[in-house]
């Protein structure tokens, strides 16, 4: 039986927590049942967005678990399974793989620094002794970058390997390996992990992305992608300059990625406390992010975030009577109100 393509959009989803930290397994399990009712391609656990590098490995384990259950085989899942060590990841890999997850998505090594040797040696031995097919992970931010070379090498010469995802923000770099792996090797996944060229990444061939963005509003996002299948490239472009406005509101919050599991709350979720601890300046921050981003989701169509907005400008203009200012950002948004939905 040939396997299940990747390609669409996966949800690299938040995890919520309870006031002592611990999974909250029934608001992850409603929040899992929703992106899949909402219309997501795929399930993407594990990801930066879901804070993996903040759990224990066990726990980790049963993210998977709880939305692999949850799932009962809807939608496909792309498990990341980024560990520190190899025997950690092929543990996971089994683990992922017995689970029914379509493929393992895996960073480059992490936390020191490694020859691209090294890293190409890495990936063909994990490649070799992997139950489940594997995603590269190009995030030079946060990991060693699989470097071009090192992407084609592993594409043309391990089966295993069976696609990538690019969240390095460097849009040439995405352009030269489509033309460079995808001419040799056309069923090689390429997905972008960054919202802000989404469209722009599949007009140029990638297959899709694991967009942090369709975890708030999965029926934007999945939108935009039934428009460029459609063909109606000038409400793409539409979606896609007011997805910019979003995740900019999303990343000033700050200490990322409180701003994503502040606009999962405006969708009616309960993420729980944050993982890691959060300064009084970055709560105030994160505070007035939460009013910006009630503002553009309103816009968006999304009446319980539309309510919290309109509740704060009430708020904002009883302090404007004593003499307070008003957030000119919110301000500004607030003015756009009413015009036209996605």
């Amino acid at each position: 039986m040939k396997p299940t393509p990747i390609q669409g959009i996966y949800t690299p989803n938040i995890v919520p927590f309870n006031d002592d930290h611990s999974i909250n397994e029934g608001e992850l399990r409603r929040m899992t049942s929703w992106l899949i009712e909402k219309g997501i391609h795929g399930l993407y656990p594990n990801g930066s967005t879901g804070e993996f590098i903040r759990l224990s490995f066990e726990d980790r384990l049963r993210v998977v678990k709880i939305m692999a259950d949850e799932n009962r085989g809807r939608v496909p899942i792309l498990a990341g399974a980024a560990e520190a060590n190899s025997d950690q990841v092929l543990q996971a890999c089994k683990f992922y793989a017995d689970l029914g997850c379509r493929a393992v998505s895996l960073t480059g090594p992490y936390y020191f620094k490694v020859s691209q040797e090294s890293i190409e040696n890495y990936f063909r031995e994990l490649a070799a002794k992997s139950p489940i097919d594997i995603l590269l992970y190009n995030i030079p931010q946060f990991s060693n970058e699989i470097s071009l070379p090192v992407v084609k090498r592993l594409a043309m010469d391990c089966p295993r390997i069976i696609g990538i995802k690019d969240s390095s923000r460097d849009f040439p770099r995405l352009c030269t390996m489509l033309a460079q792996v995808k001419s040799q090797r056309p069923d090689f996944v390429v997905l972008t992990g960054t919202e802000e060229i989404l469209y722009p990444s599949l007009m140029m061939g990638c297959d899709g992305g694991t967009i942090a963005t369709s975890g708030v509003m999965p029926e934007v996002i999945t939108k935009l992608y039934r428009d460029f299948q459609a063909g109606n490239h000038a409400e793409c472009r539409r979606v896609q300059l007011k997805i910019q406005d979003i995740i900019a509101a999303m990343f000033a919050a700050g200490n990322f990625p409180e701003g994503f599991r502040a606009a999962i709350f405006l969708r009616g979720f309960n993420p729980g406390p944050p993982r890691f601890p959060m300064s009084p300046g970055e709560l105030a921050n994160l505070e007035e992010a939460k009013g910006k981003l009630a503002c553009l989701l309103g816009e968006c169509g999304y009446a319980d975030a539309a309510k919290e907005c309109e509740l704060r400008r009430g708020h904002a203009s009883s302090r404007t009577s004593v003499g307070l200012d008003v957030d000119s950002i919110v301000a500004a948004v607030l003015k756009k109100m009413g015009s036209s939905n996605f």
